[in-house]
């Protein structure tokens, strides 16, 4: 098997994988003041939130144009490969993956098996760099995506947002959850449940949810039954990350914690300053 792993600019990828050659990554579009981004292309993170905060109006996203990802899959093809695994953002936040499914046979020559992670940026980089590595290893397929559900079933985020008014703009939040947050002024826990961005519970500043978020990942630690990455994730926030990794390994001395960033896309949908707390198997 000649394996090609796809994933999507969303993705939070560790430099010693970023410059595989087995790896490709679509790039996801942004459209700001009406001109188009191509995350990871055209726009970074760090630059991105400057030109947020000073935009007329409000960011949406894209789905990459599907013609150019068969075009990707064909070149992959014509390349030699004859499998391709494309693992992408959860179908709860964007349409995409499910709409591969629909074109991944008009493909000929290769077989084409599209992911949904159910979730995003580090925990979806993690699932991208153990494909590649099981496929080094010489694993087939079927075993690789069987490790991927391990990882996705054992996969847990907590987020903590400044502001939950980009979350219910995009549509990724109801109205009532942002309704109770402003009008109490709380500061909720938001995790995914079956790839969805849910409220997890609400508390009543921001010191005390991250206090909370921290716990309840040492919780989910004692669940997994697997070895385990610790991830803060961030969104143009990153004294605030660090003084969450040292709070993690001060009170889980043994995991191995991770630091990186939320990209254009998600930072679309969370707004800058928030903070992911991320515990996955791998």
């Amino acid at each position: 098997m000649k394996l090609a792993v796809v994933t999507d600019s969303t993705a939070y990828l560790p430099d010693r994988i970023k410059e595989h050659d087995d790896l490709f990554v679509i790039p996801i579009p942004v459209i700001l003041d009406g001109k188009i981004y191509n995350e990871g292309i055209d726009i970074e993170a760090d630059e991105y939130y400057d030109l947020l905060n000073s935009s007329s109006e409000f960011p949406t996203t894209s789905q990459p144009a599907l013609g150019e990802v068969i075009e990707l899959y064909e070149s992959l093809a014509a390349k030699g490969y004859d499998t391709i695994l494309s693992i992408h953002l959860s179908a709860g936040i964007s349409g995409f993956v499910t709409n591969l499914s629909s074109v991944k046979d008009s493909v000929k020559g290769i077989d084409i098996y599209p992911y949904d992670s159910k979730i995003t940026s580090m925990p979806m980089g993690n699932m991208v760099e153990t494909a590649l590595n099981l496929s080094e290893n010489g694993e087939s397929i079927q075993n690789i995506i069987n490790k991927l559900d391990i990882m996705r079933d054992n996969t847990y985020v907590y987020l903590v947002v400044d502001d939950l008014n980009n979350l219910v703009r995009g549509g990724r939040l109801t109205n009532g959850v942002a309704l109770i947050g402003g009008l109490l002024k709380i500061k909720p826990i938001l995790t995914f449940e079956d790839g969805k961005i849910v409220l997890f519970e609400k508390i009543r500043s921001i010191k005390k949810a991250f206090t909370r978020a921290e716990k309840i990942i040492g919780q989910r630690a004692s669940e997994i039954n697997h070895p385990v990455k610790l991830y803060v994730i961030h969104a143009n926030n990153l004294a605030v990350a660090e003084e969450e990794k040292q709070k993690l390994q001060e009170q889980y001395p043994n995991a191995e914690i991770e630091i990186g960033h939320f990209g254009p896309v998600i930072g679309t949908h969370l707004g800058e300053k928030a903070i992911g707390l991320a515990i996955s198997a791998y």
